[in-house]
């Protein structure tokens, strides 16, 4: 595959586009609007409309889409041609700036957890020029926020603008404290990395439990698993780098720096990273990486699955969030540089985010909540339910020295020493790598492991920004009163290093003692999706993103209800598949192969009465003792689902689920995964684990 600088982003209107096409008037005032956060005039709406739309069409678009993000967590379009009609009835193509900056989808098809009824359909989309427009197919894209009419929001997008507003708005009163007047602008970056699974299309669509669910409800381990690590940055098959190749150039010309992509641990698992771009650019661009990578693996005779953990005893998979903030002036605040011990900014925005992830850690922990990715964390290098920090040993020794006011540290780099002429010596980082660690510091950011891959990054990224404003709330309320600044900032950062101490853990997280330690600690364990649902509306929460406008009660509460909802949905789509499955295709075959082995068993005694018949028997009283089993438990998971069924509220449903449903699910499961060994292939009536991980690529 050939490079073409010139193909990079050649479908956005970014910033290059637009210096293009518009004039130098139009194009200011638009960056200053943008920069400054104010709403656009209707005259600069019309010009940059017109731009837009001729740019659009010069590269092939014939229609427009306000893009959104609805609660349903993938996004949505409403396409509209440029073709319209004036009184000649000739046509003209046409984009006005009223259709640039508001559209009208209907608000009630969509998840609004009560804020919308069907009878009250009316919704907005309103233009958010901080995130390009684009040209997908032959649509325009234009990047929209979704509200009700009541302008509650409905989308993901409006509160991660708000977060980023009042990170912003905290932030900018550390600097003035801290005299850094030329600081006008505070910006948090993320780098979202990708995990995913591609699965050969013929052998997916002889899987129901993966058409329907995107997991495997059923499925035998296969003898050869990820043991010998032997696919982890392994040699890229063909099939693969060609899917690869395509995704990286379609990517690059919608402006998305798809920088690195490797096998990942599992078979037939793989990994996409981005370079590091603004938060809420890149939470829109990975909805687009997902959405591509859907398209093109399609192409490629594959099915991509981003379900965390759709085969059982192997890694799933997860979305890393790494996070960074910094200045407009090019400052990364999470740097610590050659003397973090004596970098007071570092140490005042570091001590922020430790503050923030100790005092909002059960909403870190619902961020990222979800019933697939339930079944990833705490397994498989996947960290734990429990939220913890890991920063490092350098770090961990600089905080120690502050907390116990010790004025002199030394800070220096170690290197690695190979023991060749030949090669290198290697400057050691800051910290190591912590894979257990839900949020590990990892040299210039923090890097939060629990994201699941099916799930965007903004509600992650919200509740960290969030967070951290309220952190440096606080930290400026005392800045501001103090004599002595550089006296208040120490002070402040040894009080948040004893206060917080119990958040940061450098141990293995998948250790039995860590969940007893964690308890005493006084820290979070909600293992489940409804154990950490519950707290959401709990009363620092709601405090905390009503008091920075983010969200207020209404808007949270609903968000609340979608989330119960999506999970009893979710795992009702699977109960009813796994029934299905088991009465219409595993109940079956077993049958058949029952009446397989005792014609055989019949026959050779008829033949031979003396000739041995112990395996037939064995098996067969074995396969019949399962069916029996699979039988009456296919039985009581139905009973269960229609008696949970009735109940008119998806929390209380979701507790039942978790509680009763899931453990029947799990019994059911193993009585059939054991019959599966006991089967030849040829009977066995869907794909087996080795044949949809191990089929050529």
């Amino acid at each position: 595959m050939k490079i073409v600088p010139e193909e990079f982003g050649k479908l956005v209107f970014n910033e290059i586009a637009m210096k293009k096409a518009l004039s130098q008037d139009v194009f200011d005032k638009l960056e200053q609007t943008i920069k400054n956060g104010e709403s656009l005039d209707s005259t600069l709406a019309s010009a940059v409309a017109e731009a837009m739309k001729d740019w659009a069409i010069a590269n092939g678009a014939t229609h427009y889409t306000h893009w959104f993000q609805p609660l349903t967590g993938i996004t949505a379009e409403k396409h509209e041609s440029f073709l319209t009609t004036v009184s000649s009835g000739n046509p003209i193509l046409e984009l006005s700036g009223k259709e640039l900056i508001k559209g009208e989808p209907d608000a009630s098809s969509f998840p609004s957890g009560g804020l919308r009824s069907t009878f009250e359909a009316r919704g907005y989309t309103a233009w958010d020029p901080t995130s390009y427009a684009f040209i997908k197919g032959n649509t325009l894209c234009i990047p929209t926020a979704f509200c009700s009419y009541g302008g509650y929001a409905l989308d993901k997008k409006t509160p991660l603008l708000r977060s980023i507003d009042a990170l912003n708005k905290q932030a900018l009163r550390v600097f003035k404290v801290l005299k850094m007047n030329d600081v006008k602008h505070i910006v948090t970056n993320v780098g979202p990395e990708q995990e995913y699974f591609l699965i050969d299309k013929t052998m997916f669509g002889k899987r129901l439990d993966l058409v329907l669910t995107g997991r495997t409800l059923f499925g035998a381990p296969s003898p050869k698993g990820q043991e010998l690590d032997d696919h982890y940055f392994g040699v890229i098959k063909p099939r693969v780098a060609s899917f690869m190749e395509e995704v990286d150039r379609e990517l690059w010309k919608l402006g998305i720096s798809a920088k690195t992509e490797h096998n990942e641990v599992a078979p037939a698992q793989h990994e996409l990273a981005t370079i590091y771009t603004t938060c809420n650019l890149a939470c829109d661009q990975n909805q687009l990486v997902m959405e591509m990578m859907t398209k093109i693996a399609d192409k490629h005779n594959f099915v991509i699955l981003f379900h965390e953990k759709p085969f059982e005893g192997v890694n799933g998979s997860g979305k890393h969030n790494n996070w960074s903030i910094s200045t407009d002036t090019g400052i990364n605040l999470l740097s610590p540089g050659d003397t973090p011990f004596k970098n007071q900014v570092f140490l005042l925005f570091l001590a922020a985010v430790i503050k923030a992830v100790d005092d909002y850690q059960d909403l870190l922990r619902i961020s990222v909540a979800s019933a697939s990715n339930d079944h990833r964390l705490g397994k498989n290098e996947a960290p734990p339910a429990i939220i913890s920090i890991f920063l490092g040993d350098e770090l961990d020794k600089v905080l120690k020295a502050i907390a116990n006011d010790d004025e002199e540290f030394e800070s220096h780099k170690e290197r690695i020493l190979l023991g060749s002429g030949v090669l290198p010596s290697l400057v050691k980082d800051n910290t190591d790598r912590n894979r257990t660690s839900p949020f590990a510091y990892t040299g210039n950011k923090f890097e939060f492991r629990m994201p699941g891959s099916n799930k965007g990054v903004s509600d992650a990224n919200t509740v960290l920004n969030t967070a951290v404003a309220e952190s440096l709330r606080a930290f400026s309320d005392l800045l501001e009163t103090s004599d002595n600044v550089d006296k208040a900032i120490h002070a402040i950062v040894k009080h948040t290093i004893k206060e917080h101490q119990k958040i940061l853990f450098s141990g293995n997280g998948y250790n039995d003692t860590w969940v007893e330690e964690a308890k005493e600690r006084g820290l979070c364990n909600f293992p489940t999706t409804p154990d950490a649902l519950a707290h959401l509306m709990d009363e620092k929460n709601v405090k905390l993103f009503g008091e920075h406008n983010v969200l207020n009660d209404i808007e949270l509460k609903a968000r609340q209800e979608i989330d119960f909802e999506n999970y009893v949905k979710s795992l009702d789509i699977e109960v009813k598949t796994m029934v299905h499955l088991a009465k219409r295709n595993i109940m079956p075959a077993i049958n058949k192969y029952i009446g397989k082995l005792a014609n055989n068993i019949t026959n050779l005694i008829a033949i031979d009465k003396s000739i041995s018949t112990n395996y037939q028997k064995n098996t067969l009283d074995k396969l019949c003792n399962n069916l029996t089993k699979i039988d009456e438990l296919t039985t009581a998971l139905n009973d269960k689902y229609l008696e949970a069924n009735k109940i008119d509220c998806f929390e209380k449903q979701a507790f039942i689920i978790k509680d009763t449903l899931l453990p029947l699910m799990a019994k059911l499961r193993a009585v059939v995964d054991e019959c599966e060994t006991l089967m030849p292939k040829n009977y066995w009536p869907m794909p087996t684990y080795e044949e949809l991980l191990f089929s050529e690529h």
